[in-house]
C-alpha cells in the first residue's frame, strides 16, 4: 500500500502527510511522515470521525455516515475520507494545495483500493 499512498502524496503539490487508519485510530499505514506523528494524527483523527458522525445523524434525510471532514487551520488544510468499513484515509497539506485535486485523488485511491482499507473490530479473542 505504501507505493500508493506515494503515489497521491507526490500527484497532489503541497501534500505533506498521508495516513491510513482505522476507525479506532490506529495507524495502519502512512507516507511522509514518521511513524509518532501518524499516530497522533490517527488517534486526533478517531475523534474526528465520531465527531463528524454526531453531525451526520442529524440531517433527517441522510444515513448517518461521515463521508468527507475538511478542516482549514493556519498553515495548511486537513481532510479524511471514508476509505471502506472501518476504515479512513488522511491527507495533511499545506496552504498552497488544490483543494479540487486532493479529493479527486482521494476518492480516486479509495476507490481503487476501498476493500483493502477495511479494518476488521477488534476484539478480545484475538491472538498476536
Amino acid at each position: 500500500m505504501d507505493w500508493m499512498l506515494r503515489d497521491l502524496a507526490e500527484s497532489v503539490p503541497c501534500a505533506r502527510h498521508v495516513i491510513v487508519l482505522s476507525a479506532d485510530g490506529l495507524r495502519m499505514a502512512q507516507y511522509g511522515t514518521d511513524p509518532d506523528t501518524a499516530d497522533r494524527l490517527a488517534a486526533a483523527c478517531a475523534g474526528l470521525q465520531s465527531l463528524a458522525t454526531a453531525v451526520a445523524h442529524e440531517f433527517p434525510h441522510g444515513d448517518g455516515r461521515m463521508r468527507m471532514v475538511v478542516i482549514e487551520v493556519s498553515g495548511g488544510f486537513f481532510y479524511m475520507m471514508a476509505a471502506g468499513s472501518r476504515a479512513y484515509l488522511a491527507v495533511l497539506a499545506d496552504e498552497g494545495v488544490d483543494a479540487g485535486l486532493v479529493s479527486m485523488q482521494m476518492r480516486d485511491l479509495v476507490a481503487r483500493i476501498g476493500e483493502h482499507l477495511t479494518a476488521p473490530p477488534r476484539s478480545g479473542e484475538q491472538v498476536a
